[in-house]
């Protein structure tokens, strides 16, 4: 029999769609060309922060993080996730100064969650940081998880409920007759009568083909990790003037990221590294964490992603197809808003509407501003 709805992409934002829809009664079927979790869901820094968002995901990631604090009754896993803050560092009065204009911005939208701390608090939080150090925005309920294990859980609570996945299979081309389309993949042809595109770094190909081309670039964010510490650190942190994401594993181990770019092959399901560049992502970490000073990096990586010309995804209907639904252009931070985007997908899907905001995330804006 064949599915009501056919998701493109087994990220966590795909697979999180399948299993809300499954949830609402769907049937699903999922096409992944590699397999599930294999590029930005699975290797990313996996940062659950609503520390630092853009204004108009905050409603989003408020949303998301209450799901990511009881993620087990959702999906049978705890996912590794911690929740022991997520900490911005003002390195001098300039940048704490921009932290505090921050949260009045985000106070005055009504929202609570990001609070300004002095160099005593800052101290107390994150011992181990540099002197020069004068305060910091925290979230203190924010953390981290591990993606791999998160996507896989998303999976396998999704096939309970029913779910096909469709793995190491590419699609082809979408055609739409007689209000059913048709998924031409490489093992054969699927039929539902809705799609929704997740399909990450390969959605913009997918959107072009339904005649809404979108100005997306594939992004190569890489990554560092090091040998074992003694324990310093429980929050995850950032910098309010550098590219950081900086956290301690329970093993002792210290991941190193933030944003630093590789070059990215999608075509060729590969990414080089950009030595020059993580090698300023460990000065940062140099000049912010003395204790790092010998530790020893043992392996770096870069994920394919993403990115929208402004930093925001892309959610919502097609412009163009009766049917479709977009749910791409993360932009490297869509980890921790993929609980609440797969519950705001199987909305619209389901429903036609959606409770949160998401007129900002319209796949329109790119064809208004050209």
């Amino acid at each position: 029999m064949s599915p009501d709805v056919i998701v493109i992409g087994g990220g966590l934002h795909g697979c999180s769609t399948a299993l809300h829809l499954a949830m609402r009664g769907s049937k699903v079927m999922l096409i992944e060309k590699d397999h599930v979790g294999r590029h930005a869901s699975g290797v990313n820094a996996g940062g659950v922060r609503r520390l630092g968002r853009h204004v108009a995901e905050i409603p989003l990631s408020v949303a998301s993080m209450e799901m990511w604090h009881r993620i087990r009754d959702l999906v049978d896993d705890d996912c590794g996730f911690e929740s022991h803050g997520q900490v911005k560092v003002a390195e001098d009065e300039a940048e704490l100064a921009r932290l505090r204009a921050r949260v009045d911005d985000v106070t005055a939208l009504g929202f609570a969650h990001e609070e300004l701390i002095g160099q005593q608090e800052l101290r107390e939080i994150v011992p181990a940081i540099a002197d020069h150090c004068v305060g910091a925005i925290v979230c203190r309920t924010d953390g981290a998880a591990l993606p791999y294990r998160t996507v896989q859980a998303f999976k396998r609570k999704a096939e309970s409920l029913g779910v096909v996945f469709k793995e190491g299979t590419r699609v082809l081309g979408l055609q739409r007759a007689d209000g059913v389309w048709r998924v031409e993949t490489d093992k054969g042809v699927e039929t539902a009568t809705v799609i929704v595109n997740c399909a990450g770094a390969w959605a913009g190909r997918i959107a072009e083909a339904l005649g809404e081309p979108v100005p997306l670039e594939v992004i190569a964010p890489m990554l560092m990790i090091t040998g074992p510490m003694p324990a310093f650190l429980q929050p995850v942190v950032g910098s309010a003037g550098r590219t950081l994401s900086f956290k301690q594993f329970a093993n002792g181990t210290v991941l190193i990221g933030g944003g630093h770019r590789g070059t990215a092959h999608p075509d060729d399901n590969r990414t080089d590294l950009d030595w020059e560049r993580l090698a300023i992502n460990a000065k940062t970490v140099y000049d912010l964490f003395p204790v790092m000073r010998t530790a020893q990096i043992v392996r770096a990586w870069a994920g394919i992603e993403a990115r929208m010309p402004d930093d925001i995804p892309v959610i919502g209907p097609s412009s163009t197809s009766e049917g479709v639904f977009h749910a791409f252009g993360f932009s490297a931070h869509g980890f921790q808003l993929g609980p609440a985007c797969g519950a705001l997908m199987a909305e619209l899907v389901t429903t036609g509407r959606s409770n949160m905001p998401i007129a900002p995330f319209d796949i329109r804006r790119f064809q208004t501003a050209a």
